[in-house]
């Protein structure tokens, strides 16, 4: 009771203040690009030479430099211009220093955060990265400082948060790196943790582990390797991204397409940056995260490359009740907490990792310690790999440099100009063995997989294919001599994918770009047939009479989630109301601790009589038929509400809420708009957050737009201006060709160098 009081306090505390505050300082005015770039501090720039930027309309940025190093200054300039307020925002995340800004709310996340040790390789990584690569990580921060220190004006974060200058580090880049680099699987290990010590825990595990046919547990089954594989496509246990490759050959310009779509929250501003630059060892254009000097989907002159998460198992929780005493270190830290006394943390550690159970908001019993065991408290080097991934002309080099990249883990996408194509995993796991990950939490004495370790280049790859074309879904990778895990998405989008390429001859970029809208989600309406077969005669019954409409809507739907479909509403409030109804509380608790649960259930009906189902779907029905009048359409109820994080607040947030429109899509249709179960009208939580395609018969043909802007800057021009874009499936087009670029991109700023000491 008193944690959620101190909650209720903290959240109480922090919405009055930022009432105060925001009402104290009004919203940034409209600004303009021309009056936004006349902000950069251009003069006295820690640089060699001088450093052109070409602007376009939407202030995407192509930089040209004469030197790598002074590339990287500028990019760093560049980032800080464009998304200052949130990279600070997230640098204090990956810090735990929430509570700074927050106040008392803070304090348990900052506390989680910190028992998770994210930076604990950092200073190991600093003093083995390759000088190139510390070169170009401190020009970058070179360039973030020049701007925080140079400007006069600070983003309105700083205002509202109180936020005060703090230079850059080398240190805080790669910590960003790797609170970025988290594993995939906690959100899922969170919820499941919480059930763990409930009666029905063990048959949980077992149905969400190996389905509900048959279990490893069961000596007359299958041998366990046999159901591993088997049940891996289907268990639905993380949210993901979609990418395609097609090779030259099945292209109707005859250069290999590639197409990548990466499903992030939506949210304002945007998790991406569309950056293009030019160096003597660096020329590339494509998506970078805010806040890290690397391309993370893109193309080059040679080359285009994508990815998706690869939901590698790069974790365990490791039961450390056992231990002595004496084997468990403690330190103390101090919590900075805005607006109340500070607090002081005791956090422990084990050799197995830190102890994460003592996180009050992971709400799991501190007498049984839980350790994490995770690859990224190893020291790795992912923005090495990730620049020479940028750098690399050809299959076997970018092949090679994937080995770099641990987590988290990866499956990348690849084309070249040559027209061949590829996919690759790009991970760092242990080499354990299948039974070490039939159990959420492991023994303390079962390191045996630990001691010995395989990268991506270990692990199976597709090079040519003779379909002509690779997809990316998050799904399963198949066999592979050491397991990459247990959770992957279903394989619902990646069979879409399939079904729409498999059948055309020649495909062209538009048609790729359309296929990325594909709504359709198959599982959905095989679920709705076995509910309209359950039904049978029971549309007879007087109390569904009021049904008709909401019947008729099931009867008649396709399985797409357009704006317009009555059917897709109709499903998904029958579908909410009836697996509320029919399963208990753990089990729903722990289907959707999965994210994408469909196939779960679409199992068990499977396994059910229809008159098993009845009961709950006429109450399912009953409780849908008032809300499927009040909406009418799937886009009534299913929304995209685009916010900066400050339109969490009550009452003043509302000014920080860009747009609430319909929204097409579902939790698995290939365009992702992923929800929560619920029968209310709400907001996509997950999904297609930028686009990008490219041609690489034309190194001018690339495409990229967010679902946002490029800009952070509140009241700028381009702070949503590639929204209607984004909407409609348009992008916009960033060449890659220095000439190209000077003729379309219509602004230009020169970055002056001034006098720096000691310039690489």
């Amino acid at each position: 009771m008193l944690p959620r009081f101190n909650h209720f306090v903290g959240f109480a505390l922090l919405a009055s203040q930022f009432a105060i505050q925001a009402a104290r300082r009004p919203l940034p005015s409209s600004i303009s690009v021309r009056q936004r770039l006349d902000m950069v501090p251009k003069d006295d720039v820690p640089l060699k030479e001088s450093v052109v930027l070409h602007w376009n309309e939407h202030q995407v940025p192509f930089i040209e430099a004469s030197t790598d190093v002074d590339l990287a200054t500028a990019l760093g300039l560049v980032h800080a211009h464009l998304r200052l307020g949130q990279m600070e925002m997230v640098r204090r995340a990956a810090q735990g220093r929430l509570a700074e800004m927050i106040g008392p709310l803070g304090v348990d996340l900052d506390y989680l955060v910190r028992a998770l040790d994210l930076d604990r390789a950092v200073p190991e990584i600093t003093a083995s990265l390759p000088k190139e690569t510390r070169f170009w990580i401190e020009a970058f921060v070179r360039g973030i400082n020049h701007h925080l220190d140079a400007v006069s004006e600070l983003p309105h974060e700083f205002e509202v948060l109180h936020l005060r200058r703090e230079p850059w580090s080398v240190a805080d880049v790669l910590a960003i790196g790797r609170l970025v680099a988290a594993d995939a699987n906690w959100p899922v290990w969170r919820e499941l943790l919480k059930l763990r010590g409930r009666k029905t825990w063990k048959d949980i595990w077992r149905r969400l582990l190996m389905g509900s046919r048959r279990s490893y547990l069961d000596p007359d089954s299958a041998s366990p390797a046999d159901l591993y594989f088997e049940r891996l496509p289907t268990l639905a246990m993380q949210r993901g991204s979609n990418s395609v490759a097609i090779a030259g050959s099945r292209s109707t310009s005859g250069g290999a397409l590639l197409a990548s779509d990466p499903h992030l929250g939506l949210h304002l501003p945007n998790a991406w940056l569309i950056v293009g630059y030019r160096s003597p060892s660096h020329h590339a254009v494509g998506l970078m995260p805010p806040g890290l000097p690397f391309i993370a989907l893109g193309r080059n002159p040679w080359i285009a490359w994508g990815g998706a998460n690869l939901h590698a198992a790069s974790s365990d929780f490791v039961d450390v009740s056992d231990l002595p005493q004496n084997a468990i270190t403690e330190r103390r830290e101090v919590i900075k907490v805005r607006w109340s006394r500070h607090r002081s943390i005791v956090l422990r550690g084990t050799p197995y990792g830190p102890i994460i159970s003592d996180a009050r908001i992971l709400d799991l019993d501190r007498c049984k310690p839980i350790a994490l065991r995770w690859m990224g408290h190893w020291p790795s080097d992912e923005i090495t790999a990730m620049l020479k991934v940028s750098q690399a002309r050809s299959w076997n080099e970018f092949r090679a440099v994937l080995g770099g990249i641990s987590v988290s883990g990866q499956m990348m996408t690849y084309a070249d100009v040559e027209g061949r194509i590829g996919r690759a995993m790009a991970v760092k796991l242990p080499a354990r063995e299948l039974k070490d990950l039939f159990d959420l939490v492991v023994k303390s004495g079962s390191a045996d997989g630990w001691r010995r370790f395989v990268i991506g280049s270990d692990m199976p790859a597709i090079v040519q294919p003779k379909e002509g074309f690779v997809v990316s879904a998050n799904q399963c990778p198949g066999k592979t001599a050491v397991p990459i895990g247990l959770f992957f998405s279903p394989s619902d989008r990646a069979h879409r994918l399939t079904e729409l390429i498999s059948p055309q001859g020649k495909i062209g970029r538009e048609g790729l770009t359309e296929m990325m809208l594909d709504v359709l989600m198959s599982i959905s309406l095989d679920i709705n047939e076995r509910f309209l077969t359950a039904l049978g005669s029971e549309q007879a019954d007087p109390r569904v009479k009021d049904a008709a409409p909401l019947m008729a809507a099931l009867a008649d739907w396709d399985g797409r989630y357009d704006v317009a479909s009555q059917g897709a509403l109709a499903f998904e409030l029958v579908f909410c109301n009836f697996v509320r109804a029919f399963y208990g509380k753990d089990e729903l608790k722990a289907y959707w601790a999965t994210w994408a649960p469909r196939t779960l259930v679409k199992e068990d009906l499977s396994q059910c009589a229809p008159a098993d189902i009845a009961p709950a779907l006429k109450q399912a029905i009953h409780r849908s038929v008032r809300a499927f009048g009040r909406f009418r359409t799937w886009g009534d109820m299913h929304r995209l509400r685009l916010r900066h994080p400050f339109g969490l607040m009550p009452v003043f947030g509302k000014r920080y809420i860009y747009c609430d429109v319909p929204m097409a899509g579902g939790s698995e249709s290939v365009l992702k708009t992923e929800h929560r179960l619920t029968s209310k009208r709400h907001s996509a939580i997950f999904g297609s957050s930028a686009r990008h395609v490219s041609d690489l018969s034309d190194p001018d043909t690339n495409f990229f737009v967010l679902a946002g802007g490029q800009d952070g800057w509140l009241g700028s021009s381009t702070y949503a201006d590639q929204l209607d874009l984004w909407q409609q499936g348009v992008y916009v087009r960033i060449p890659l060709q220095l000439q190209t670029v000077r003729a379309r991109f219509q602004h230009r700023l020169e970055l002056s160098p001034g006098p720096v000491a000691r310039l690489p």
